[in-house]
This record gives structure tokens, sequence and C-alpha cells, in this order.
């Protein structure tokens, strides 16, 4: 009998993790879909279901580590052995610091970082007595390269990639099969910059240029199937932040201050009473499905050459290569034309 993928998804009622979980569906995988939301949760399921995998839809708050614990228990009575444990859930609050209350910070980190440590916690426990599984963290060029208005949220995504570095010299160390790496992500038009709290005049959005969820969820399956390097990059522009970061940040640092106010708003006035999910899902509030994408669809790319570069780097070193080596070979029969 052929083995069917056992995957845990967090954050799975919208954005990346709704597309990932409908692409490992495609597989005729056994998806479990963790989030808070029930209605988003329902139309996951569906998704998953339509492309012709299982769902399971467990109504969980990443914030709990009883809660993650038991969904892994349920996950694994129903289903099996969990093959891949992928942390995508968060939250966050678009203010200046000064305007962020303690308890919403906590808030944030609780869930954007203490669910990637619980999620990463209970999927150990089970798959260390096998020495095998894969666990991806769904990270963000802001864990590299933070940005105003989002220090609760960049500083979470800062945590995961220190913590994980830290796991994986562990397992490293142990002589682990087990495997973990790191999606960084762009942006990308998900329902959150319709939810998120803010406290900005306008309509918060993604810093362009902007990628649909699709494409973010073919870097999470890729990472899922060949996870044994540290990091992948999602997207031109997280390449671009990250490299910048490395070599010049104090230029970042003055643009970022110059810019990075009005770049993450519409011109779209949005009133201070609007729906927001830092304590509760807003799915639970209106009962309606969100799906994967948020309102940016006009303005989102539906592909990505640089993923593509990325999951082909032996067969794009050749291209550049032989590219390199016609360019040489023009510039050397242009020469003894002249």
């Amino acid at each position: 009998m052929t083995h069917r993928q056992v995957v845990v998804i967090t954050g799975a009622s919208a954005g990346i993790a709704r597309a990932t979980a409908r692409q490992f569906g495609a597989r005729g995988a056994q998806v479990a879909l963790l989030a808070r939301g029930q209605a988003g949760l329902d139309g996951a399921a569906k998704d998953v279901e339509n492309a012709g995998g299982s769902a399971l839809a467990i109504p969980t708050d990443v914030a709990d580590y009883d809660q993650v614990d038991a969904a892994a228990t349920q996950v694994e009575d129903t289903f099996g052995p969990i093959d891949v444990w992928i942390n995508v859930a968060f939250t966050s609050v678009f203010a200046p610091f000064h305007e962020i209350g303690p308890e919403e910070f906590r808030r944030v980190t609780e869930v954007s970082y203490l669910g990637f440590v619980y999620g990463t916690m209970v999927a150990l426990a089970r798959m260390r007595p096998r020495d095998q599984g894969t666990i991806v963290q769904v990270g963000s060029a802001l864990g590299e390269r933070s940005i105003p208005l989002q220090s609760a949220y960049c500083g979470a995504k800062h945590a995961i990639n220190g913590f994980t570095e830290s796991l994986r010299t562990e397992l490293m160390h142990d002589g682990s099969n087990i495997a973990i790496t790191v999606v960084q992500m762009p942006a990308v038009n998900t329902p959150q910059f319709s939810w998120v709290l803010s406290r900005l005049p306008n309509h918060p959005q993604p810093v362009p240029p902007i990628y649909q969820p699709e494409v973010a969820a073919r870097g999470v399956v890729f990472a899922a199937d060949h996870p044994r390097r540290k990091q992948y990059w999602v997207g031109a522009s997280t390449v671009g932040t990250l490299l910048g970061q490395k070599i010049a940040p104090a230029l970042l640092d003055r643009y970022l201050a110059k810019t990075g106010y009005q770049s993450q708003q519409t011109g779209e006035k949005v009133g201070p009473d609007r729906p927001h999910n830092l304590w509760e899902p807003v799915d639970g509030k209106d009962g309606h499905d969100h799906g994967a994408h948020g309102v940016f669809n006009s303005q989102a790319h539906g592909y990505c050459v640089q993923l593509w570069f990325s999951h082909h780097a032996r067969l794009a070193s050749s291209l550049l290569a032989g590219a390199g080596m016609a360019g040489l070979a023009t510039a050397i029969a242009c020469g003894y034309r002249r």
C-alpha cells in the first residue's frame, strides 16, 4: 500500500497556510489543519478534499501548548505518524511601538513566536522516537530586516530564526535524521491586512512587490520535500532585502524611516473599530470564510522567476555558466572582427 504523507499545517484557515494545504491535498496527502476560526477551517478542509487529499480540521490556538499537543495526538490517532509539520500561524499589530500595549505585544509574541516553538516541540516529541520527520518554519524577510510599524511581528520572526538555528545544531550534534528549515517570505496577498489590529489612519497593505499565496505555498512545499538547506528565500524582493541588510543595513534604516510608514498603507481610510483577530478569529465573529487571498489580487504576482531558479539551482548555474561562456565567445569574436 502506498504511503500517504501526513502533514500538519498551523494557521491553515487562510493565507499562505491555506494555499499550502491545498497543494498538499493535490498530492493526495492527509492534511491536518490547525487554526482558531471554524469557518476558515471548514473552507480549508473542502479545499484539500476537492484537490484530492484527506483533511482533518482541528480548532487550535497555537499560543496554548496543551491545545497544540492535543491536536498532534488527534492527528496521529486519525492519520498515523506525522511526516511534516509546518508552522505558519501568526498575528500582528500595525502601530508605532509606543502605541502598542504590553498585553497586545505579549499576545503577538505568544502566537507568532511561541506558537512556532510549541508546534516544533510537539512535532519533535513524536518524530524523535522514529528518528524521522520534517519541520518547516514559514518565516519572513522581516525576520532578518525589520521595518517600522511591525515591531512585535518582526521581533517574533527574528526569534524564530534564532530558535531554529539553535535547534538545528542540536539535531546535527545528535546525528538526527529529522530535518528543519526556514522559508523566508516576501509581501504576500493574504487576508491579514484586512483583519490585523491596526492603529494606522489608512488600510494596511503589504509593501510591494506583492505575491499571491500560491507562490509562497510552492516555496513551502518544495522546502518540505528538500529540507536539508538551512533557508529558502521566496521572491526577488526577499533576496534584495536580505542581501541589502548584509551589505548596507544603515542605509536601509534611513530608507525605511523615510518610506516605511507610507508604503504600508493604502489611500483608503479605516476606522479604529474595524474587526481584528488579535484575541479571537474574525471568521468566528462574522461566520465568513475569507479564503487564501487578500484584497490585493490586482497588484499581486502569480509567478516568481526567482523561485524557479531557487528550486533548480544546478540547472540555473549551468545556464548562467553557459550564458557566460557564450558572452565570452561573442566578445572574442567581436574583438577578432574589429
